[in-house]
């Protein structure tokens, strides 16, 4: 199933976005032909990385790995990237207290004071799971596509404790969806 959602934050995820210079795009997800071509508006680089296939990031004692370092393997960022945006989708709800932990200490060499991220999480921790994949249409519209498998490692948390977990954001906006998700634009905590 594929369907069309409006977004109020994605919008302002662009405000003040300086557009005479090359933005640096961080996508953790599928690179879908949507989101190219709205980004193919903008002079800009675009990383994917899609950890999706990876889930769930846990760690194997069995081979001396870490939740650490799957994270770092899962989000290995390229040295000196700097991002203006990150879209996170919906990924936060996958990874649990711990890996939205360390994806954020991952992703803290990347971000500069201006960096702003937008995803999407849970008003209650109890709220059903829907495993989608993002891409844009517009500033204001999205395209939702439901994913052709479930994904394991859902484990979404409440909005309280993602707030805690993401070390290198801070919560500027979020806005409650008719479905209990919660719509989040993130700023660089400063």
């Amino acid at each position: 199933m594929t369907a069309q959602q409006s977004t109020q934050l994605l919008p302002t995820l662009f405000d003040d976005l300086d557009t005479d210079r090359c933005i640096h795009v961080l996508h953790l997800g599928p690179a879908l032909p949507e989101t190219v071509e709205f980004f193919s508006g903008y002079r800009c680089k675009l990383y994917f990385t899609d950890p999706f296939p990876e889930l769930p990031l846990q760690p194997d004692p069995e081979r001396d790995v870490t939740l650490r370092d799957r994270v770092a393997s899962v989000f290995e960022l390229p040295a000196g990237a700097q991002f203006d945006l990150c879209l996170f989708w919906d990924l936060l709800n996958y990874l649990g207290e711990e890996g939205v932990s360390l994806l954020c200490e991952q992703l803290q060499p990347h971000i500069g004071p201006h960096t702003r991220a937008h995803g999407f999480g849970v008003h209650n921790p109890r709220s059903p799971q829907r495993d989608c994949r993002f891409s844009i249409l517009a500033r204001d519209s999205l395209r939702v596509r439901e994913r052709p498998v479930r994904l394991v490692g859902y484990a979404p948390l409440s909005q309280t404790r993602l707030k805690s977990a993401l070390g290198c954001f801070e919560m500027k906006r979020s806005v409650l969806l008719a479905d209990g998700r919660l719509e989040m634009l993130l700023g660089a905590r400063s």
